[in-house]
């Protein structure tokens, strides 16, 4: 069992159904933007016509990125929220949220039908679905880490985060098995909806999970020590300007590189590389599949060794291999495009098993969701929303296919230069906690 791998001492069945319900969560709220960037191609095409297919391509991927504008609004409104009344209460939401406005897509006229309004309605649906991700990004590793047993922390997140991957690896192959069993047309005219209404389904089975969870301790101890932040946005700040900094740093690197996996490399096989859509798909799921399995692994070490080596021996890795794995993706088959992928996502995990902990590890209590999510959310608008779109307008702009790899080791380096000033959020856990224990003093509450 999987909380036998995460915990060998041995876990509470309330930490288990957190665990799940955490990661169930991620997995159908990330299932949105895994169809979206999979089904770039049929959107395109249904939303945005036009004689020049690069241009729509670009709209889509345009798109696309709207609904990681929205994210930090979201970040900043859900956060607050969890940081002043809880955070399970504030999953439940971001669920509802993002499975209505994903069904909605599939429910979308086009662009031949509605004429501009097809378009203007698929923008609203994504930034109610990037308002949604903007909460449920910060609030599942928030809620994860007040939950996990203190040696575990970096592995819990590892599996909760692994979860969108997983999703992605589902998506592929829903998207496989609709587009096998209808002719390009078909699918084309209608059956690019179905990935999108099954959104709807996987929600509620999401908000049956969370509902068997429990508030987190952490902010139950806040609560009881009537130590809740008035003004959570305002109490993040206050203070926290070089850490918020730090954040926002660390995170551009895996925002961009998990999206770059996610959002662009399906499209990217297509349009550069011309395997066939069931080709970059295979190997795409390749390449996300490894990464829901190495990340938590990645957690493992990160729980061993400490965030901040995991962040600079990762991101000196992304640096070195994502040429390389550039050149392996265009060589033109479908093995080295899957083995490219692989080299890229080995590295992202190594590198993840110390971001994905060190953003909400870093930051009190009390305004954590609130202040990680602003500058987590940021990052992944800047970087990751735009991954595509970027890597796209590269490629075109330059005509040199590996241009994406070359932008993935200028975003590498600069997360490198920031990982060697940062501080080992683990040891200051393990001094937190230590207080807490020897004192009863507020370092659980105000540090969680």
């Amino acid at each position: 069992m999987i909380s036998d791998f995460i915990s060998p001492g041995g876990t509470s069945a309330a930490q288990r159904r957190v665990l799940l319900g955490a990661s169930t969560g991620q997995f159908v709220e990330f299932y949105d933007f895994a169809i979206y960037g999979f089904s770039a191609v049929a959107v395109a095409d249904a939303f945005f016509p036009g004689d020049d297919p690069v241009a729509s391509l670009l709209s889509a991927f345009a798109v696309y990125g709207v609904a990681f504008v929205a994210r930090p609004l979201g970040g900043v409104f859900f956060g607050a929220l969890a940081d002043r009344v809880g955070r399970r209460a504030v999953l439940y939401a971001t669920l509802i949220c993002m499975g209505v406005s994903t069904a909605l897509i599939g429910l979308l006229p086009t662009h031949a039908a509605a004429g501009v309004i097809a378009p203007i309605l698929l923008v609203l649906c994504r930034l109610v679905q990037g308002f949604s991700a903007g909460g449920e990004a910060v609030g599942a590793p928030s809620f994860v880490l007040e939950h996990a047993p203190f040696q575990r922390r970096a592995t819990w997140i590892g599996v909760t985060v692994a979860a969108s991957a997983a999703t992605s690896v589902v998506a592929l192959v829903l998207i496989m098995g609709v587009t096998g069993a209808m002719s390009d047309a078909a699918y084309a005219s209608w059956g690019w909806r179905v990935p999108f209404l099954v959104a709807l389904p996987l929600s509620l089975v999401g908000i049956y999970i969370r509902r068997r969870t429990e508030e987190s301790p952490v902010f139950q101890e806040l609560r009881r020590k009537n130590a809740i932040e008035a003004s959570p946005v305002r109490g993040s700040l206050r203070g926290n300007w070089t850490r918020l900094g730090q954040i926002f740093a660390v995170m551009a690197l895996s925002g961009l590189g998990f999206y770059v996996l996610v959002g662009y490399f399906v499209t990217y096989l297509q349009t550069v590389v011309k395997l066939s859509l069931l080709e970059s798909l295979a190997a795409n799921a390749v390449a996300l599949l490894s990464f829901s399995v190495l990340l938590p692994i990645g957690g493992r070490l990160s729980d061993r060794f400490g965030r901040k080596p995991m962040l600079v021996i990762g991101a000196a890795a992304v640096a070195v291999v994502s040429v390389p794995a550039f050149l392996l993706v265009t060589s033109g088959s479908f093995g080295s495009a899957a083995i490219g992928q692989l080299l890229l996502a080995a590295a992202l995990c190594t590198y993840g098993g110390g971001s994905y902990t060190f953003f909400v590890e870093l930051l009190p209590a009390a305004t954590r969701v609130t202040g990680a999510a602003i500058s987590y959310n940021l990052a992944f608008a800047l970087f990751g929303g735009t991954a595509p779109f970027v890597g796209t307008w590269l490629v075109d702009v330059t005509g040199t296919p590996v241009s994406p790899g070359y932008y993935l080791v200028v975003v590498a380096l600069g997360a490198l230069a920031v990982a060697v000033t940062t501080p080992e959020t683990r040891v200051e856990q393990q001094i937190g906690a230590a207080s807490a224990r020897s004192h009863a003093g507020p370092a659980t509450a105000t540090q969680g």
